[in-house]
C-alpha cells in the first residue's frame, strides 16, 4: 500500500503540492491511495512522527454546498513507533469508538442540528480538513478532496419537454446501460448517486419530481405520464444500450418505481431502498386509473423525551381492510427487484413493506426478487461514507422527525448496499463496461 505524505514537502499543483508545515514538523498525516478520491471510495489514513504511546485527537471538518459545517473527532493512541493506522487501531472515544477506518468521514455531524450533507455541484469536490491535535495544539493538518465525477463524465441539464433533472454520461460512444435515479420526498434534485454511478459506466438520469425549477413545490397528486416521459427519453438516448433500463429509488420514490415497473414497459431491474409497497401520501394517476394513497393515522405519531417526533406507525399497514386499493400490483412487472429495508427505520415500517412486496410476488408464482435487511440501520441509506442522518425535517409532517439508525451500523450497511446495487444492476442490465473501466 502506498501512502502519500503531506507533512514535509512543498509543491505547486494540487496533485503534487504538500500542505503547510505542521506545527511539529516530525508529525505527518498520510493518505492512501491519494489525497483526492471519489466519495464512495475508502481512504487509508496514517499518522507518523508521534511519540511512543502518545494520545492525540484526530479531527475532521467539511462544509457542504449549503454552508453547513460538519465535524467529527476521535482519540487515538500511537504505537511504540509513534504511528497510528486508522484501519488497525481503535478510536478510544469521540464521535465513534473502535476500529472504523473511515470514521472521520462517516461520523461527521452537522453543527446545524438535523441537517443532511448535500452537494449541489458534482463538478466541485467536497474538501475535508483533517487535523492531529495534542494538548490543544495542532501538530499536523491536511485537506483531502472527495470527488463525484470522473474525468470525461458529462452532466447535461434536461431542457425541453416536461421532465426536469440532469443526465450523467460516461465518456465514449457507448452504448451503456441506463439508470433512472429518483430521490426521496423533499430531495428535489439529488445527483450524488447518479454521478458516482456514471463513473462506473452507466448513463444515469437524476430525475426531480417536485420542488425543482418549475415543478410544483407542493404536491397533491402525481401523474405517471411524467415518469413515462423520463423512461422513454432515457431508453431512446443514443448512448443507452437498452432495450430496458434500471431504476434506483429511496423512500417515497420507491412506490413510484414500483408503479413504473408495473404499468410501463422497458424496465429490467428496480432497487427500492426503504420504500413502501403501496402508493403513499398522494394519489397516483395514469390515464383513467387512480391509485389512492395508503391511509394514515397521525394519532400514532409519538413524541420522544427529546421532543422529536417518531412517525414510524403513521402509515398504516397496506394489507388492512380499506387499504388494498393503494397497493402497487407489482406482479404485473416483468423486471427483477431488490428490496432493501432497515430494521431501525423510524420513518415508516420498511421491513413490513418489503415482506409484503416479496410475499405478493410469491403469491403470483414469482421469484424475481431479492430482499436484504440491515439491523440497526435507519431510513436514509445513502452512498458509502455519507454521514449518518438520524433526524431531519419531514416535508409531509412539517416538523423534524426521527429517522433511526446507529452510526456504525449505518455506515456498514451503506457500504454493503452500494456493492449489492452495483452487482444487481450489472447482473440484470447485462452491464459490460470493461472498455470504460480501462479508461479510468
Amino acid at each position: 500500500m502506498t501512502f502519500l505524505s503531506r507533512g514535509f514537502r512543498v509543491g505547486l499543483s494540487y496533485k503534487d503540492r504538500v500542505a503547510k508545515m505542521s506545527l511539529d514538523s516530525r508529525v505527518a498525516l498520510q493518505f492512501s491511495p491519494a489525497l483526492s478520491s471519489y466519495f464512495d471510495e475508502p481512504i487509508h489514513v496514517k499518522v507518523t512522527g508521534l511519540r511512543q504511546e502518545q494520545s492525540v485527537v484526530l479531527r475532521s471538518r467539511l462544509t457542504d454546498s449549503r454552508g453547513i459545517t460538519f465535524e467529527a473527532s476521535a482519540t487515538y493512541c500511537s504505537d511504540k513507533n509513534g504511528r497510528i493506522y486508522l484501519d488497525r487501531y481503535p478510536s478510544l472515544g469521540g464521535s465513534y469508538c473502535g476500529i472504523e477506518p473511515m470514521g472521520l468521514f462517516s461520523s461527521l455531524r452537522p453543527l446545524v442540528p438535523h441537517s443532511k450533507l448535500t452537494s449541489s455541484d458534482m463538478t466541485t469536490p467536497l474538501t475535508v480538513d483533517i487535523e492531529v491535535i495534542s494538548d490543544g495544539q495542532v501538530l499536523a493538518e491536511e485537506t483531502v478532496e472527495r470527488r463525484f465525477m470522473a474525468n470525461g463524465v458529462q452532466r447535461v441539464s434536461l431542457q425541453g419537454g416536461s421532465i426536469r433533472g440532469s443526465l450523467f454520461l460516461p465518456p465514449g460512444c457507448g452504448p451503456f446501460p441506463a439508470l433512472l435515479d429518483m430521490p426521496h420526498l423533499g430531495g428535489a434534485l439529488t445527483e450524488i448517486r447518479a454521478s458516482l454511478l456514471a463513473n462506473k459506466g452507466y448513463v444515469v438520469m437524476a430525475l426531480a419530481y417536485h420542488g425543482y425549477q418549475d415543478l410544483p413545490k407542493v404536491l397533491d397528486k402525481l401523474d405517471l405520464e411524467y415518469f413515462e416521459e423520463a423512461v422513454t427519453f432515457l431508453r431512446s438516448h443514443p448512448k443507452v444500450k437498452g432495450p430496458d433500463i434500471g431504476i434506483l429509488s429511496i423512500s417515497k420514490s420507491g412506490d413510484i418505481a414500483l408503479a413504473i415497473s408495473a404499468f410501463l414497459p422497458g424496465v429490467a431491474a428496480v432497487v427500492t431502498i426503504n420504500g413502501c409497497n403501496a402508493n403513499t401520501q398522494f394519489s397516483l394517476h395514469y390515464k383513467d386509473m387512480v391509485i389512492p394513497p395508503t391511509k394514515m393515522d397521525l394519532a400514532k405519531a409519538t413524541v420522544r423525551g427529546d421532543g422529536l417526533m417518531d412517525v414510524k406507525d403513521v402509515i398504516l399497514d397496506p394489507s388492512i381492510k380499506g387499504n388494498e386499493a393503494s397497493v402497487i400490483p407489482i406482479e404485473r412487472a416483468s423486471c427483477h427487484f431488490l428490496f432493501a429495508a432497515s430494521e431501525d427505520d423510524r420513518n415508516w415500517n420498511s421491513v413490513l413493506f418489503s415482506k409484503q412486496a416479496a410475499q405478493r410476488l410469491r403469491d403470483h408464482g414469482k421469484e424475481n426478487f431479492e430482499v436484504v435487511r440491515y439491523p440497526k440501520a435507519g431510513h436514509f441509506l445513502d452512498v458509502p461514507f455519507m454521514p449518518h442522518c438520524p433526524t431531519s425535517f419531514h416535508p409531509a409532517v412539517g416538523t423534524v422527525v426521527v429517522l433511526g439508525g446507529e452510526q456504525k451500523a449505518q455506515s456498514e450497511a451503506q457500504v454493503d448496499l452500494w456493492r449489492r446495487i452495483r452487482e444487481f444492476f450489472s447482473r440484470h442490465l447485462n452491464n459490460d463496461n470493461s472498455q470504460f473501466k480501462a479508461m479510468l
